[in-house]
């Protein structure tokens, strides 16, 4: 049973979520109501490194991986090469909605394909392979696409995690010499440069989605320089 106070109103993501599971009471429709609660949630981090059950002590990215090379490792073959690990946790609406992929088990093999892109021509490839097969990408689905490719800008600079507190949007870890954190401070008067723990801090401009997606970019182009190679 689950109850609510009749006198206060439900906010629109917990009427969602008692909706699905209203609507999904069917013998196996977990797999269901996991999906539309990935879908609630959103996919800030759903590409990252933190999600529920069995995927919680790794995240799915490394999940993802461990799957891949325990498969290599049954066929005889040589496991997939290693990519480091990139966390985004922003605002960012994106996700695969149901009515543009109707079917968990094919939504969330999008999202593995997603998770496990290493260069943009995976990247491109995977989107083409959705637009082919569902149509045009409604904008949550961009938004999902741009978290991707902005996955592997942060790889190239070598950051492991882009994640919004409260204010403010964190960096990790970034090197930056006296020179750069004089470039951060010039750039961005209000950021600060934690040298200890290798990490830049900025205050969040108040954006969301694509934009906000854009804007890290420029700062992390802008303060550390040129990316590598991937």
């Amino acid at each position: 049973y689950f109850l609510y106070p009749p006198d206060k109103p439900l906010t629109e993501t917990a009427h969602d979520r008692l909706a699905t599971i209203a609507q999904n009471t069917d013998l196996g429709a977990g797999m269901a109501v996991a999906m539309k609660d990935l879908e609630i949630r959103g996919a800030g981090n759903l590409l990252g490194g933190e999600q529920a059950g069995h995927i919680a002590g790794v995240g799915f990215d490394l999940y993802v991986r461990l799957v891949g090379e325990a498969v290599a490792d049954f066929k005889g073959e040589a496991p997939p090469d290693q990519l480091i690990d990139v966390k985004v946790d922003l605002p960012v609406d994106a996700n695969l909605p149901h009515h543009y992929v109707p079917g968990e088990r094919l939504r969330l093999e999008l999202y593995r394909k997603l998770a496990a892109v290493g260069t943009p021509a995976d990247l491109a490839a995977v989107t083409e392979e959705i637009a082919d097969r569902y149509g045009p990408l409604p904008q949550p689905v961009a938004n999902l696409v741009a978290v991707a490719d902005f996955r592997l800008h942060a790889r190239r600079h070598g950051v492991r995690e882009v994640t919004l507190q409260g204010n403010a949007v964190r960096f990790a870890p970034v090197e930056l010499p006296e020179s750069k954190v004089m470039r951060l401070q010039r750039l961005y008067p209000k950021a600060a440069y934690k040298t200890a723990v290798r990490t830049v801090s900025a205050p969040w401009p108040q954006l969301r989605d694509t934009a906000l997606l854009d804007w890290a970019r420029n700062l992390l182009d802008g303060v550390v320089g040129a990316p590598g190679a991937l």
